[in-house]
């Protein structure tokens, strides 16, 4: 059972009970009477639920970054913020989108529910939109024709795996992002998989290319030769979307990373 799914059966349940208590059980019980256990329990836990279940299905939904994928705009113990209703609004659980505002851009850092396993929620940067035609070939990302910039700065220094590696700023739509690459991976995609649209794809030794279908999204880790992304397992459908990632607001590691995504 999701985490949505439970919050909102509690919030029923401790709903039911004080609407049911305000109808029904305080004029049996007398104004003097105290309430029974169940009863004061739900009441007092119903208006945190329901702030709770608001704030997270609406507004920002808190999430912890499980694995190096994102390396190094995100690490592993982060705990970020997602906004979720830049991309519009959605039904809390069955995630149907009831009312339209932005779209995800390339450069957008975006949290959505795995293709294969919709249980589990995944984070990566997008860099395709419907429409486009993504190349990335001996590691060098393409989009509609024309070459990312890449700008190569200082290596970087991996935490967990205490080695360095080759380290860029990427330049999607305007925006700079870091990007980490690995001298001794190979260029080619390794183990992709038949997922639906799979013949919008052509892989090589050199890479992939794809053309991403209507409504859905082309993404990728920053941390390009440790993730496994649309590369390997496809398009992300519009319907699997969560939210924009946007603030780091703890790192128990590393309390100063507070604020630090950018």
């Amino acid at each position: 059972m999701s985490f949505a799914l439970f919050l909102l059966i509690l919030l029923l349940v401790t709903g039911a009970v004080w609407a049911l208590d305000a109808a029904w059980l305080r004029r049996q019980r007398g104004a003097r009477a105290k309430q029974p256990w169940w009863v004061e329990y739900a009441i007092s836990f119903f208006p945190v639920i329901l702030i709770v279940f608001l704030l997270r299905s609406f507004l920002v939904e808190p999430f912890k970054i499980p694995s190096g994928s994102m390396i190094p705009t995100l690490l592993v113990g982060d705990f970020i913020l997602v906004n979720k209703f830049t991309y519009g609004i959605r039904l809390p659980v069955i995630n149907s989108k009831v009312l339209e505002l932005n779209s995800p851009q390339r450069g957008d850092v975006m949290v959505f529910r795995y293709p294969d396993d919709p249980s589990l929620d995944y984070i990566k940067r997008v860099v395709g939109v419907p429409g486009d035609r993504i190349e990335y070939r001996n590691k060098h990302l393409t989009v509609n024709g024309q070459p990312v910039p890449l700008r190569q700065i200082e290596d970087y220094l991996s935490r967990e795996r205490m080695q360095y590696s080759r380290h860029y700023l990427e330049n999607l739509n305007g925006r700079e992002h870091e990007i980490v690459l690995e001298d001794d991976a190979p260029a080619f995609v390794p183990q992709a998989r038949a997922f639906p649209h799979f013949e919008n794809c052509n892989y090589n030794t050199s890479g992939v290319a794809c053309t991403v279908p209507p409504g859905h999204y082309f993404v990728m880790g920053d941390n390009r030769d440790n993730s496994s992304d649309s590369r390997v397992w496809g398009f992300v459908p519009d319907g699997n979307i969560v939210g924009k990632a946007f603030f780091i607001w703890l790192n128990l590691g590393e309390l100063g990373r507070f604020g630090s995504f950018r």
